[in-house]
């Protein structure tokens, strides 16, 4: 029996040890008894009511003292059949603020219990009407601004841009799709102050908003729209205040450089070279040719020019309708090729040691000469004839331009052969031209010739065949350079009066030795008889047989002349035997002077 009490006494010791639950976390707790409380809807959901926003919802607890409530949930049952808290309470009153827009629109239907503390047990469950949730959250359809001219402001890189004054006004309007509308407001807008809100009540749906100090740059308008539901949306707007004018530097014509030498001259970099800093950007440039306007939206743009100067014009239009000033760019054509005048070239002989100085004159009418591009070639050849020295081709000079030097360090095999010449014209166009070759011999380095102021007979006239009256001829020969060979010279004669048949008569012919030319001259004197009356023509005759390659053969004779006169025969020679006409000419002077007398 004793043993029975203990078992009774320590299970009554365990059943007071349980805690008394306060919340509703665990619906399997222990209880023992079940409550007579429970709770009712007060004030809906009504059956198949329709919700939107938040519904404040009551509840009354009945069968007994509400007091002994000490908590309350509220769940929802879910598009899938499960059931999720709503609200827990955990203090009167028992009221919760139903916020449907926190759910999707359909058919639920709500329950709720209590935990009654003084049974240590739940209420029973209460379930709700069927009732449905139709929120519709606002839909903005448009926000726009009045005077856009450029974009449509729906991203950042497309702002809608517009020009509007420092003082000017933006009309902003909006509209919306939305069942229980409530107010709108504006914010992010240019210039000092705010915005008031549009609503709630009556509803412009519009803005117009004019703060006096509308700076330029950009700026992010943002609307937002409030409904009774409690939703709220926004929407922004990305503009741009422009009105600076954009600026212009020269684009680039056709090669780039100062002269163009075709007539169709194409223009590029056109819309990059203008600039509009942090504005609305370039809408186009436009074009002014013989104050013809053109606009022009793209980098390239080919235009016809005639030769010599054109002025374009060129201004930058952005995209709000702001224009830059004109810039001037002139255009220089120049399509003809330049032209060739003569050439200067030094003496080529084989005695050079070096190349020679050449060059050549030229003309260009337009860009004028480039003598930088410009190149003389050169080449030997033959018989200087064709287009093309045969003896190596064609070289160019060892500097550009048209004065250089050209030719071989060594001349001394050259004799007799061309140095054949022709440039390369270039001018600042960048027009080019070859002339024709030109040919200059290149002639032996040695010239032998007669000292003219040493070279001469002593006397004019003699008696003919007198040993005793011979003519003396005084003679030297020069040399335009040592020379070491042996030289064969003649003395000639020949009747004055004689005809194409007659040949010059050998009447002395001397060899002059080797090495006679070292100090470049050689001396001679000669004599010559006169072998009978009347006029004699004398020459020297260097080298007759022309072995010596020389610089210059016309000058290797040198000629004299000489008279042969006879006491037996005076009227042979014309300066002792005047005329008859002269004498009797002389007889009527002294007659008429005797007769003054």
């Amino acid at each position: 029996m004793r043993r029975l009490l203990s078992i009774i006494v320590l299970s009554l010791m365990v059943m007071s040890s349980v805690p008394q639950e306060t919340h509703l976390e665990d619906d399997k707790s222990v209880h023992f008894v079940d409550s007579p409380l429970s709770f009712s809807f007060t004030n809906g959901p009504a059956a198949a009511e329709e919700i939107k926003g938040v519904k404040t919802l009551t509840f009354n607890v009945n069968g007994g003292n509400d007091e002994n409530i000490s908590s309350m949930v509220l769940e929802i049952q879910l598009s899938d059949g499960s059931w999720s808290e709503v609200r827990n309470l955990t203090e009167s009153p028992w009221l919760v603020y139903f916020d449907s827009t926190q759910y999707a629109n359909g058919s639920y239907q709500l329950r709720v219990r209590g935990w009654d503390h003084n049974v240590s047990n739940h209420t029973d469950w209460t379930i709700s009407n069927q009732f449905s949730i139709v929120n519709q959250e606002p839909v903005i359809t448009q926000f726009t601004l009045e005077g856009i001219a450029y974009g449509d402001g729906s991203t950042s890189s497309n702002r809608a841009w517009l020009s509007t004054p420092l003082e000017g006004d933006l009309n902003f309007s909006w509209s919306v799709l939305d069942d229980d509308l409530s107010h709108a407001s504006l914010g992010n807008t240019p210039g000092s102050g705010s915005v008031p809100d549009d609503g709630p009540g009556t509803l412009n749906y519009a803005w117009s908003w004019s703060p006096g100090d509308i700076q330029e740059g950009t700026y992010n308008p943002r609307l937002t729209v409030y409904d009774y539901s409690g939703f709220q949306v926004s929407d922004t707007l990305f503009i741009g205040i422009d009105r600076t004018p954009p600026t212009m530097t020269a684009p680039t014509i056709g090669n780039g450089e100062s002269w163009q030498n075709q007539e169709e001259v194409t223009i590029s970099s056109i819309m990059s070279s203008a600039e509009d800093g942090s504005g609305s950007g370039i809408a186009e440039v436009m074009l002014n040719y013989s104050d013809t306007w053109t606009s022009i939206n793209d980098e390239t743009y080919t235009v016809n020019l005639n030769d010599g100067e054109t002025i374009l014009g060129f201004k930058p239009i952005d995209n709000v309708g702001n224009q830059g000033e004109e810039i001037q760019v002139v255009v220089n054509v120049d399509t003809l090729n330049p032209e060739g005048i003569s050439w200067t070239v030094d003496t080529l002989t084989t005695s050079n040691d070096a190349p020679v100085n050449v060059s050549f004159s030229a003309f260009d009418a337009g860009s004028g000469i480039d003598d930088e591009e410009c190149q003389i070639q050169y080449g030997f050849d033959a018989n200087g004839i064709g287009a093309i020295p045969d003896l190596g081709g064609w070289q160019n000079a060892p500097e550009t331009g048209l004065e250089t030097t050209a030719g071989s360090n060594n001349w001394i095999t050259k004799s007799r052969q061309y140095l054949m010449l022709r440039a390369v014209l270039v001018d600042q166009a960048g027009n080019e031209f070859t002339t024709i070759p030109a040919a200059y011999q290149i002639l032996p380095g040695l010239d032998l010739s007669w000292n003219i102021t040493s070279t001469n007979v002593d006397r004019l006239v003699v008696r003919p065949s007198s040993s005793s009256e011979d003519v003396v001829i005084s003679s030297e020969i020069t040399s335009n350079e040592v020379y070491g060979g042996s030289v064969m010279v003649h003395l000639e004669a020949a009747p004055a009066d004689r005809n194409s048949q007659v040949e010059w008569t050998n009447i002395e012919t001397r060899l002059i030795p080797a090495g006679s030319f070292a100090n470049q001259t050689h001396a001679m004197t000669w004599n010559y008889s006169v072998p009978e009356a009347g006029q004699w023509d004398l020459r020297l005759v260097i080298d007759p047989t022309n072995l010596i390659d020389e610089f210059d053969e016309g000058n290797n004779a040198h000629y004299m002349m000489v008279t042969g006169a006879s006491v037996n025969n005076p009227g042979t020679v014309p300066s002792f035997a005047p005329s008859i006409l002269g004498i009797i000419g002389v007889g009527f002077i002294i007659a008429w002077i005797q007769r003054k007398k």
